[in-house]
C-alpha cells in the first residue's frame, strides 16, 4: 500500500534575502516604471495617423463634457465652473497615468450627488473630499489592492447605479419645470414637485420637456438605416451640445428686451482656477472650522466616495478594454492622481464617466492623447465662453442630466438576474432600496456586506456530499468535498460526518469513512486540528478514517501537526482496493474490529 511521501513534512519557504532581492529587482525594472507611467509605453510608439482620430474624438467628447460638467457642478450645489475645473484637470492627468485609451475622467452625476450635502455648506468641503479620496485611492492602487473590487458583485453595482440614476433624475424634475427645490433626495424631490405644481414656470417647462424629448430622439438617430452612417453617428453624439446651443441662443434672443423667460445659469467665473493647496480648514457663516471638524462632518463619505469612484472607473475600463487585461490597481493609481491634482485647482471628486467614455470609443480614439484635446477645449471654454454660459437655461441642463440618467437605468439586467439566478436579486434589492430611501453611502455599504455574507456563508458551509456505498460487500461512507476547506468550514465538515455515522448506527454497519480530496487544494491549522479530532471521534464510533488522493500540501499540514497520522492518506490506490486492504487487515488481526491495530 502506497504511503504519502516524506516531503509533506517539509514546507519549502523562500529565503528572506531572496524575497528582498527579488522585490528590489522588480522595483528597478523598466517594466515597473512603464506600468506606473503608461505614457512612457504608448507615446514613443505614437503614429502621425493617430493624431486626426484623437483630435476628432477629443473634440467630440469635449462638446459633451462642457455642458455635462456645468450641469453636474450645479447638481453638486457648487458654482458651474467647479465642474469645468474638474474636467480639465482629470483629462490632462489621466493622459500620464491612465492605461485605457477610451476612459474619460471628469465629474459625474453620482459623484456630484454624493458631495452635494457637504458642498452646500462650503465649496471647500467638496475640494477637501476630492483630495482625501484621491490620497486613499492612490495608496490602495500603489499597494496593488485592485483585487478588492472583485468582492463587489454586478447585482450590487447594478442596484447602486439604478438607485443613483433614479435619485439624480428625480432631483432634476423640479428644475425641468422651473420649480425651486430645497432637496436633491428621492422622496423630498418628488414631494416638493407634486406639492408645488402650481409654481410651474410655463416657458421653463415647455423648453425642458421639448429638450428632453429631443435628446431621447437624437440618441436613436445613430440607428437610422439610410444615408451616411458616420454623419448620423456624430449628429447623435453632439446632441448635448446642440441642446445647450439652442437653449442658450433662445434665452439670449428672448432676453434682449430686458425680460428673461427662463431661469438661467448666471455668472460663471472666467479664466483658469488658482493653483493652490487644498483647504484644510474653512470658514462657514463667519465661524472657523478646523480640519478635524471638517473630517468629522464628512464622516462615512471618506470611505464611500473612494469606493464608488473605484467601482465606476474599473467597471468602465473593463467594459472598453477590448480583450485586454485591465490592471485595476493602475487605474486606481490614475484615478487617485486625478483627484489629488484636481484638488489643487478647486476640483470636486472625479471618476470615469460611462457616457463620455462611450462617446470617446465611438469616435474612434486611438490613444489617451485625445484627453488633451478635451481638456484644451474645456480650458478655452473657461477662458472665452463664460459670458455665453450665463444664458444657459437651467431647464436645459436638467433635461441633459435626466436623459443621461435614463440610459443608466438598465432594467434588462433585472430580468437577466431573474432568469439566471433569482438569489442575486437579494443584494440588488437591498442595495437599491437602501440607496433610494437612506443614502448612497450606506446603500453601497449594505450591498458589500450582503456580498461578504454570501462568501462567508458558503465558506462556513461548503458543498459536501456524503453517501453510503456498498463496496466489496461492505458499507462505506464516502465524503466528497466540492470546494476548498478553511477555518470557517472545519467544524462543519466534522459535524456533518459524525452526524451521518451516528444516524447509520443500528441500520447499516459502517466501519470505514473515506474523504475524497481531489478538490481540497489547501487547508489551514484549524482544519488540520478538526481532521485529527474527527478521526478520534470516529474511533469512538468504531470507524476508521482515510483521506483519499489529497493534495500533498494539504496532507502535509495534518502530518506536520501529528506525524503518526501519515498512514490515513492514501495515494495510487482505488477506493475498492483501500476497502479490500482495510478489511483484510482487520481479518488478519482477529475477528474483533480493532482500529489501532490497522493504523
Amino acid at each position: 500500500m502506497a504511503n504519502i511521501d516524506d516531503d509533506i513534512y517539509r514546507e519549502k519557504l523562500p529565503d528572506v534575502s531572496t524575497v528582498l532581492l527579488g522585490g528590489a529587482r522588480k522595483l528597478c525594472r523598466p517594466a515597473t516604471i512603464t506600468d506606473k507611467f503608461p505614457i512612457l509605453s504608448w507615446l514613443p510608439r505614437y503614429k502621425l495617423e493617430f493624431l486626426l482620430r484623437d483630435f476628432i474624438a477629443g473634440f467630440t467628447v469635449g462638446l459633451t463634457t462642457i455642458p455635462q460638467a456645468i450641469a453636474y457642478g450645479v447638481v453638486a450645489g457648487l458654482e458651474p465652473q467647479y465642474g469645468l475645473y474638474s474636467a480639465f484637470m482629470g483629462c490632462f492627468t489621466y493622459i500620464i497615468f491612465g492605461s485605457c485609451k477610451d476612459v474619460t475622467i471628469a465629474t459625474t452625476a453620482i459623484m456630484a450627488l454624493m458631495v452635494n450635502q457637504y458642498a452646500v455648506i462650503s465649496p471647500d468641503y467638496a475640494v477637501l473630499i476630492c483630495f482625501l479620496a484621491g490620497c486613499i485611492i492612490l495608496i490602495l492602487g500603489l499597494l496593488n489592492l485592485g483585487v478588492l473590487v472583485r468582492f463587489i458583485s454586478i447585482p450590487v453595482i447594478t442596484g447602486f447605479t439604478i438607485a443613483a440614476a433614479t435619485t439624480i433624475g428625480s432631483a432634476q424634475i423640479n428644475n425641468l419645470f422651473g420649480i425651486k427645490s430645497p432637496s436633491n433626495q428621492f422622496i423630498p424631490s418628488w414631494k416638493n414637485f407634486l406639492t408645488h405644481l402650481g409654481s410651474t414656470r410655463l416657458y421653463d417647462a415647455l423648453l425642458g420637456v421639448c429638450t428632453l424629448i429631443f435628446l431621447l430622439l437624437m440618441k436613436k438617430v445613430k440607428d437610422v438605416p439610410y444615408g451616411n452612417k458616420v454623419f448620423w453617428k456624430y449628429l447623435s453624439l453632439s446632441r448635448n451640445a446642440l441642446a445647450v446651443i439652442f437653449g442658450t441662443f433662445l434665452a439670449y434672443i428672448l432676453s434682449r428686451d430686458g425680460s428673461q423667460p427662463f431661469k438661467v445659469t448666471g455668472n460663471i467665473t472666467a479664466g483658469l482656477p488658482p493653483f493652490q493647496l487644498p483647504p484644510f480648514s474653512t470658514v462657514v457663516d463667519g465661524e472657523y472650522v478646523s480640519f478635524k471638524e471638517m473630517l468629522d462632518k464628512i464622516g462615512a463619505s471618506l470611505a464611500s466616495v473612494p469606493l464608488v469612484s473605484i467601482l465606476e472607473i474599473v467597471a468602465i475600463s473593463k467594459a472598453f478594454s477590448k480583450g485586454k487585461i485591465v490592471n485595476a490597481s493602475q487605474e486606481m493609481v490614475a484615478l487617485g492622481m486625478c483627484n489629488v491634482m484636481g484638488s489643487f485647482v478647486l476640483s470636486m471628486p472625479v471618476t470615469g464617466s460611462f457616457t463620455r467614455t462611450a462617446v470617446n470609443n465611438a469616435s474612434g480614439v486611438k490613444t489617451p492623447l485625445g484627453g488633451a484635446v478635451t481638456g484644451s477645449l474645456v480650458l478655452m471654454a473657461l477662458a472665452f465662453l463664460t459670458q455665453t454660459f450665463y444664458y444657459i437655461p437651467k431647464t436645459t441642463l436638467a433635461a441633459i442630466i435626466i436623459a443621461a440618467m435614463i440610459s443608466l437605468v438598465e432594467l434588462d439586467k433585472i430580468s437577466e438576474m431573474w432568469k439566471s439566478k433569482k438569489l442575486d436579486l437579494l443584494p440588488f434589492t437591498i442595495t437599491g432600496l437602501t440607496c433610494l430611501f437612506w443614502s448612497l453611502e450606506y446603500g453601497i455599504l449594505c450591498g458589500v456586506i450582503t456580498n461578504i455574507s454570501y462568501i462567508l456563508y458558503r465558506s462556513a458551509k461548503p458543498h459536501i456530499i456524503i453517501t453510503c456505498e456498498k463496496i466489496n460487500e461492505h458499507e462505506v461512507c464516502i465524503v466528497d468535498v466540492k470546494q476548498r476547506l478553511d477555518f470557517a468550514s472545519a467544524e462543519y465538515l466534522k459535524a456533518k460526518v459524525v452526524k451521518f455515522i451516528n444516524n447509520q448506527i443500528g441500520d447499516k454497519q459502517v466501519r470505514l469513512v473515506i474523504i475524497k480530496g481531489q478538490e481540497i487544494n489547501s487547508i489551514d491549522y484549524t482544519v488540520a486540528n478538526n481532521i485529527i479530532s474527527l478521526k478520534e471521534d470516529l474511533q469512538v464510533l468504531k470507524c476508521e478514517l482515510f483521506c483519499w488522493n489529497w493534495n500533498i500540501a494539504s496532507a502535509g499540514v495534518v502530518c506536520r501537526l501529528k506525524p503518526e497520522l501519515k498512514n490515513i492518506f492514501k495515494y495510487n490506490l482505488t477506493i475498492e482496493q483501500i476497502v479490500i486492504d482495510f478489511y483484510e487487515q482487520c481479518t488478519s488481526n482477529g475477528s474483533n474490529f480493532t482500529i489501532n491495530s490497522f493504523t
